[in-house]
């Protein structure tokens, strides 16, 4: 009979202790259940990536600058001592004195051929890192030049490769190409062509009636 008397205040106090608890309602509960975890802090990998994106955008701004200014020296400063440089003329230089020489004999004459930029070089998308010292960027650009007094907009084609050392992002190889079958310079050597054989013809048909002319009066 104890033990029954036991049991008993062992159930009601259980019972009790369960109605005394604070019961939740439902979007507390749902709250409670659905709850996120506090998200990890990002890895260092990728804070480390995001600065060399900065950096490398930043570099390819002041460059431009430069460019734009013709100043060689201060470009100089953005490139590897090693650099390999591709032209629209499949003219090709290495390192920095070949680079000096070229932008000295653009630059020789009364007017500069390069003019600026109508579309400063842009990248299509994120420069691809490869490992931590070696990234390649595409783009594209649109210079205006003046050649032999001829003005015009050529839109290129870009890829550049650079390297890091000492921390530092250098431009290692550029290679740059314009459309070989759609450019300004096609579409005047075109025109000229067309110009070229119209007055030929017109001279050819002169020249044959004058001849015409001149055997029927033999006749």
């Amino acid at each position: 009979m104890k033990i029954d008397c036991r049991i008993a205040m062992v159930v009601g106090f259980l019972v009790v202790s369960q109605l005394q608890a604070p019961q939740l309602q439902g979007p507390q509960l749902q709250a409670q259940e659905t709850s996120p975890e506090p998200a990890p802090p990002a890895p260092a990998s990728t804070a480390s990536e995001a600065a060399d994106h900065e950096a490398l955008r930043t570099l390819r701004e002041s460059l431009t600058e430069a460019v734009i200014r013709g100043d060689v020296e201060e470009q100089i400063k953005f490139a590897h001592p090693n650099l390999v440089t591709t032209w629209q003329n499949h003219q090709v230089t290495n390192g920095f004195d070949e680079l000096r020489k070229l932008m000295s004999d653009m630059n020789a004459g009364e007017t500069l051929v390069f003019q600026g930029y109508k579309v400063r070089p842009e990248a299509d998308d994120n420069t691809i890192i490869y490992g931590e010292d070696t990234a390649i960027a595409v783009g594209r650009s649109v210079p205006h030049y003046n050649i032999l007094g001829m003005e015009f907009d050529l839109e290129n084609r870009w890829t550049a490769t650079l390297v890091k050392e000492d921390g530092q992002w250098k431009l290692a190889a550029y290679h740059v190409s314009g459309n070989i079958l759609d450019n300004p310079i096609l579409t005047t050597a075109k025109n000229s062509l067309y110009w070229f054989c119209g007055i030929s013809l017109l001279i050819g048909l002169a020249i044959g009636a004058i001849g015409m002319k001149f055997l029927s009066k033999r006749r």
